[in-house]
């Protein structure tokens, strides 16, 4: 068996269930460690609750040289039940060239992918003019409030300079490079209670029907076009999770509407500009009603530049196609480290499976990954060394 399966076996075995790493980082720092990897452990809650960070790096003997970072989760979502899956969640299997086990594509078998690639990186080059580091969370597929955005805010407070940093988050449509995100949407919720007054339903006049009350403005906010999108961005959309509102009783006019919402939203949109506009179709209907907001993440891109050439040039060699640059999909990470780091990619193996009954990932898929982080290291450290040698 390969280095890379048995890593990525040793992974798959852990019952990381959100945000519980049950010693996942831990393997991956005794893979680490041998290669000079200092570790900081960054901790946010206690007991259930206990979200586990790993901020491990290893610096270059080269002053100035610049930085990659690798980053992901090791926490994974419930199995749903088990007696659906055709083997147990946490027991690695092989079937017809496919690894099957919770998290062997949402993340973890990219995790392993990035541990052998830094190996194999530094057998060959042991003396690197890039420097390399990992940040690892247990909490992604949770809130998201314990994770990755403390540790940002961490190297943030002590101005670490990153360069480079790769997520590897599923992104491939239907093999390994054919798609890498290069940015994501923002996501902005919103909770509406629009008010009313409770009454007989026989007796309309002397109530008033929430629910009536904002049909039009619903109307005119599932018409609004918020914006014409852009070359990496699809235009912004607004969509409704849910509306509820009654006592249950079929002869009460209620008192209440509840209404869910979200925007997704591209880099021509700003977070005060679609609030704005949310409360100006309000008000103009007249409407009575109080709105929270949540902000879940802003909108961060990629462009054409190193990291976008580097990893493009990596699949071209290893996978023989040229990836799609794509900004689609829900949130990530990402959105906590491109506040810190310049150029942020999303390259992982497919997703078809994710969060998945059986999910799973084909093992050729998985060792391409592998060589595209590895080619994409020894492209990055030739970037890095030329910039060295011309500041010379």
């Amino acid at each position: 068996m390969s280095s890379l399966l048995a890593l990525t076996e040793q992974l798959l075995s852990q019952v990381s269930i959100t945000p519980n790493d049950s010693d996942c980082q831990k393997i991956l720092m005794t893979n680490l460690s041998p290669l000079g990897f200092s570790e900081e452990w960054i901790y946010d809650g206690e007991g259930e609750n206990l979200v586990t960070n790993l901020w491990a790096t290893k610096k270059s003997s080269h002053p100035g040289a610049k930085t990659l970072v690798f980053a992901g989760h090791t926490d994974v979502v419930p199995t749903g039940p088990v007696s659906k899956w055709d083997s147990d969640p946490f027991t690695p299997t092989y079937k017809n060239g496919f690894l099957f086990a919770r998290g062997a594509s949402d993340m973890k078998s990219s995790l392993a992918a990035m541990v052998v690639a830094t190996q194999e990186f530094y057998a060959r080059t042991p003396s690197p003019s890039v420097n390399v580091a990992f940040l690892i969370t247990s909490d992604e597929e949770g809130p998201a409030t314990g994770g990755t955005v403390k540790v940002c805010e961490l190297l943030k407070a002590r101005a670490e300079k990153l360069d480079w940093c790769i997520v590897g988050e599923p992104t491939a449509v239907d093999q390994t490079g054919d798609m890498i995100k290069n940015g994501r949407r923002g996501t902005l919720s919103g909770k509406l209670v629009i008010k009313g007054v409770q009454g007989h339903i026989a007796y309309p006049q002397l109530a008033k029907n929430p629910i009536h009350q904002f049909a039009p403005a619903m109307a005119e906010l599932v018409k609004t076009q918020w914006d014409q999108g852009n070359e990496y961005f699809q235009p912004t959309s607004w969509q409704m999770s849910n509306i509820h509102a009654g006592t249950g009783a079929g002869n009460v006019i209620p008192g209440e509407c509840t209404v869910d919402f979200n925007f997704r939203f591209c880099t021509e949109s700003t977070v005060e500009d679609l609030q704005s506009r949310v409360h100006a179709i309000l008000d103009r209907h007249s409407l009575e009603y109080d709105l929270k907001w949540t902000l879940g993440g802003v909108p961060f891109l990629t462009p054409e530049g190193i990291l976008v050439e580097a990893v493009r040039s990596a699949v071209n060699e290893v996978c023989k196609i040229t990836p799609e640059l794509s900004t689609t999909g829900g949130t990530s990470d990402g959105r906590f480290i491109s506040t810190i780091c310049p150029e942020v990619i999303e390259l992982g193996p497919p997703n078809a499976t994710i969060h998945k009954i059986n999910e799973c990932v084909g093992v050729t898929d998985l060792e391409r990954l592998k060589d595209v982080y590895l080619k994409t290291l020894e492209y990055l450290n030739s970037i890095s060394e030329s910039s060295l040698a011309n500041s010379l």
